[in-house]
């Protein structure tokens, strides 16, 4: 009987293939946001990376296999995709150090976490530094003299160069029609935020690359992405100055495809069973539109996979209740 495979090599190809998945967000988010993209990622990854090693070091266990595994690479991509381009570079090492250690490590390291750890880690400094976590760069962001300056401290950021996102200038509005608002309020674009319609398609692009090479199925982005259309709809009262924005706003605005197919798909801390995953994805497409729209925070997704992730061994007692009844 041949021996079962490493866990390393295992999990390497799903997680090389999640990497080059988020190649089209990655370059979607550096046309419009800059090289402090570029920043986060780097910072991200290399604290990740740099955690992950001494953790096993000071564990005693071999550094090989879960350095090898592209676990720890991938949940500092998705955390650094999440953060505000050009934030400070404490800010990305405390959240990627986070991340790594209260997300994973402290549950006994890959395959243990009960938590999404790139959102442990985000809502972390969210909660932690929130005036940090609201600063969003305008359109194209800066050079990358002027982002490396501003990451770490050298020189202030220019005047203007930050500004509030379509989803936190909808949810603070009190006057102005949609209609309004797309046409005056440089954070809206065509149908969604401007420059996030793009990235969502980029990062849709990517979910149903995943999708096809049967890296996760279907069922939590379509039951996310199902949710929040169906919910945005009932509550969408067409463009007067209380709306809370048309479906299509919600789908393409702020993090919903990364968190639909990379974040909803994360495979440890979400649900097992099939019907269970559908539920989370639908939990969770509630869950963010709640947050958006009545919320303290504009965008919703971190809270929102992280109290389903609390839920989860719950649907999978239910999913697997409902199996066994319909067998009998």
């Amino acid at each position: 009987m041949p021996l079962p495979e490493p866990l390393d090599e295992r999990l390497r190809p799903a997680m090389t293939r999640v990497l080059l998945a988020t190649l089209p967000g990655v370059l979607a988010l550096l046309w419009f946001q800059g090289w402090g993209v570029a920043l986060n990622l780097l910072l991200s990854g290399l604290t990740a990376l740099a955690v992950e090693a001494l953790v096993l070091r000071v564990r005693q266990r071999p550094l090989k296999p879960e350095l090898n595994d592209g676990s720890a690479l991938v949940s500092a991509t998705l955390l650094a995709l999440a953060l505000p381009a050009y934030c400070p570079w404490w800010l990305t090492v405390t959240a990627a150090a986070c991340a790594l250690l209260f997300g994973k490590h402290l549950w006994g390291g890959v395959g243990n976490n009960p938590f999404n750890p790139a959102m442990l880690g985000y809502a972390l400094v969210l909660v932690a530094f929130p005036s940090h976590m609201s600063q969003w760069p305008a359109l194209h962001g800066m050079g990358l003299l002027e982002g490396l300056q501003t990451v770490f401290g050298i020189h202030p950021a220019p005047d203007a160069w930050a500004g509030a996102t379509a989803l936190d200038s909808l949810r603070t509005n009190t006057s102005l029609t949609i209609d309004e608002l797309f046409g005056n309020d440089p954070a809206f674009g065509r149908f969604g935020g401007r420059g996030a319609e793009w990235v969502n398609l980029a990062f849709l692009a990517g979910g149903l690359f995943l999708l096809q090479q049967r890296v996760f199925s279907w069922h939590a982005p379509v039951g996310l992405l199902a949710s929040l259309f169906i919910i945005s709809l009932l509550c969408w009262n067409g463009s007067g100055s209380d709306s809370h924005g048309s479906p299509l706003f919600h789908l393409f605005s702020g993090a919903t495809m990364l968190g639909a197919f990379f974040i909803a798909t994360e495979p440890v801390s979400g649900a097992k069973a099939p019907l269970a995953r559908l539920l989370f994805g639908v939990g969770m497409g509630l869950l963010v539109y709640l947050i958006r729209t009545w919320g303290g925070y504009p965008d919703g997704v971190a809270f929102a996979v992280l109290l389903m992730n609390l839920g989860v061994p719950a649907l999978d007692r239910f999913a697997e209740a409902r199996q066994r009844r319909s067998l009998t």
